[in-house]
């Protein structure tokens, strides 16, 4: 399953919890090659079975104000986001430790999420491929708006797009999950679908 964070195609792992089956047929489900971990769980089986979660997909964009004359936009995509409250608004997103996005949103409080539709899997994928160009030419074919209140890119022809500030940062394991109040949301109008990721692949409802 992919990762958060820019070098590991980066998605973020979905944050979901369950008890670890010990019947017979369950074991028989393991991956025949995992590493055995000293908890009782290895990296290979822990993204077997979040490769069955479905998630939707996300952009999550920031800009740089500091790279650059002009600053440099700065794009993750992201299956690992999801609201956590609704007074006060708030989300989060989960990114890889040490990752340019990690690294930006330490600094940069004002960021953004775009909810992909199903026609902008290349979007998605284009965000999440290894050694990459540079986030200021992956931006330049993309229909885009800058958000009034983020200064973030908010991606044209998104289901909606939410404009966030960072209210905390907690570091778990390898990622750090970034909660960020809601300040403004924008909402498209028409039924497109969302695209979707499961089993290692982008999917579209239907």
């Amino acid at each position: 399953m992919p990762d958060g964070g820019e070098g590991s195609r980066g998605h973020s792992v979905p944050c979901v919890f369950q008890t670890r089956p010990s019947t017979q047929s369950a074991q028989s489900a393991q991956p025949a090659a995992s590493i055995p971990h000293p908890e009782g769980v290895s990296s290979e089986e822990f993204r077997a079975a979040m490769s069955r979660f479905t998630a939707g997909v996300t952009l999550v964009t920031a800009h740089d104000p500091e790279s650059g004359a002009r600053g440099e936009d700065v794009g993750m995509t992201a299956t690992a986001f999801m609201s956590v409250s609704l007074d006060p608004p708030l989300v989060l997103v989960s990114v890889r430790n040490d990752s340019r996005m990690d690294d930006l949103l330490a600094e940069q409080p004002l960021w953004a999420v775009s909810l992909l539709s199903e026609s902008q899997r290349h979007i998605a994928g284009r965000f999440a491929m290894k050694g990459r160009l540079s986030d200021r030419l992956l931006f330049e074919d993309i229909p885009h708006t800058r958000g009034a209140t983020s200064g973030a890119p908010l991606i044209g022809g998104a289901l909606a797009v939410v404009e966030c500030r960072t209210e905390q940062r907690v570091v778990a394991g390898d990622h750090t999950l970034v909660i960020g109040r809601v300040l403004e949301v924008g909402v498209a109008s028409g039924d497109a679908g969302p695209l979707a990721y499961f089993k290692g692949r982008y999917r579209h409802l239907g």
